[in-house]
């Protein structure tokens, strides 16, 4: 990464404004996941220990540009609090003369949360003014350490970048950037690309950058029946995007041409209808019955792309396999868990990206067993589609 680094600042008694990512689910007034709060205490304390006088941002959920209670960072001031073992203070406004007089007030590694960025209209709509005010609660130094929302070019993002001296990555940052870089290029091989989740649609950048990087790639979930019916299988009632069945034609094409290896499912757990409690059967997707769906992979499946996993030295895994949310169709999403774990232990590096793979890797006991997990789902999608972040673009570059 050509970016710089906060390593490479000197932050001994600077106000140093760091975007964070705490979007975190609450209820009650109580962070129930603190995952992201966790993910970037490296960066705050690394800060700290140095001198900073740290002034955070975020946003939080969806409060359509106005205060709304039900979106206050408060309750994450708390749980962050308990996690420094030290006193967080809070402004009640992410910009304003309370927000200016309390970043003044801090001493050297002292933390000040702001509220809601998206509280105001502004920060979505990048706009000048509020990107200015964001920079002046700091000393010139801007970090950002929220990987999960450098797809986005909002205000607390990209736009305060403008107004700074020096813009760097914070160590989660740099960490999401390391390992996703490397995949895309100069991954050690053979490289194995996983990808599962609903629709075609949401990855087709991605299977289409990928198919130009990896070595295979294996297609589960609900996209997979687009490409099997694009084949001319029967799919029963099973999830399909008739408009993009000649992409997947198309892409399947590519793939035979080029003697890349993409793997579809071979049989699959199919149900009567979408409901935990239906009745299911194994099928070979060349038999799918009339009128069931696939719900998850099944057996066969399960073991060819694990045997496939098994050889790879750089994974990249997104998207489910099946019905995840539902127990009885979760089980080829935690094998395929366990087989990346397995493959992970062996010496292959790899990366888990999206909310229901992450969600899968916690769920198998396996999250401590692999070399990364993404905290940003969008990012990570939009990052290995080849695109270009504009909250990473927006870094100050390395002389």
């Amino acid at each position: 990464m050509n970016k710089l680094s906060i390593r490479d600042l000197d932050l001994g008694g600077q106000r140093v404004f760091v975007r964070v990512d705490f979007n975190v689910p609450l209820e009650g007034g109580r962070v129930m996941d603190d995952t992201r709060i966790r993910e970037t205490l490296p960066t705050l304390q690394f800060a700290r220990e140095r001198g900073a006088r740290l002034v955070l941002a975020s946003h939080l959920g969806r409060p359509k540009g106005k205060p709304d209670p039900m979106f206050s960072l408060r309750p994450v001031g708390a749980r962050l609090a308990e996690l420094l073992g030290l006193a967080v203070e809070f402004a009640a406004d992410c910009v304003g003369a309370d927000s200016e007089s309390k970043s003044r007030a801090l001493a050297n590694g002292g933390v000040l949360l702001l509220e809601n960025v998206r509280y105001h209209a502004e920060e979505e709509a990048n706009d000048e003014k509020f990107s200015h005010q964001l920079a002046a609660l700091c000393d010139g130094l801007f970090v950002c350490d929220a990987f999960g929302s450098a797809h986005r070019a909002h205000a607390s993002v990209v736009g305060i970048t403008r107004y700074v001296k020096q813009a760097a990555a914070g160590l989660l940052m740099e960490r999401e950037l390391a390992y996703l870089g490397k995949a895309l290029s100069n991954p050690e091989r053979p490289f194995v690309a996983v990808l599962g989740g609903a629709k075609v649609s949401d990855k087709i950048e991605v299977v289409e950058n990928l198919m130009k990087i990896a070595d295979a790639m294996l297609i589960g979930g609900g996209m997979a029946y687009t490409f099997l019916k694009s084949q001319g299988l029967p799919i029963g009632k099973s999830l399909v995007e008739p408009d993009k069945l000649d992409l997947a034609r198309k892409l399947l094409g590519e793939a035979a041409q080029r003697n890349f290896r993409l793997l579809l499912p071979t049989d699959h757990i199919v149900g009567a209808e979408l409901k935990p409690d239906t009745q299911t059967q194994v099928t070979s997707v060349h038999s799918t019955p009339e009128g069931w769906m696939g719900l998850d992979i099944g057996p066969d499946t399960v073991a060819k792309f694990s045997a496939e996993i098994a050889r790879a030295r750089t994974i990249v895994w997104n998207g489910p396999m099946g019905v995840f949310e539902m127990p009885a169709f979760a089980k080829g999403t935690i094998e395929i868990a366990r087989a990346v774990a397995a493959a992970t232990a062996k010496g292959a590096t790899s990366i888990i990206g999206g909310g229901d793979s992450v969600a899968a890797i916690h769920q198998a006991g396996l999250a401590d067993k692999v070399s990364h997990i993404s905290t940003g789902g969008g990012a990570s999608l939009e990052f290995l589609g080849g695109r270009k972040l504009p909250g990473v673009e927006a870094l100050t570059d390395k002389e």
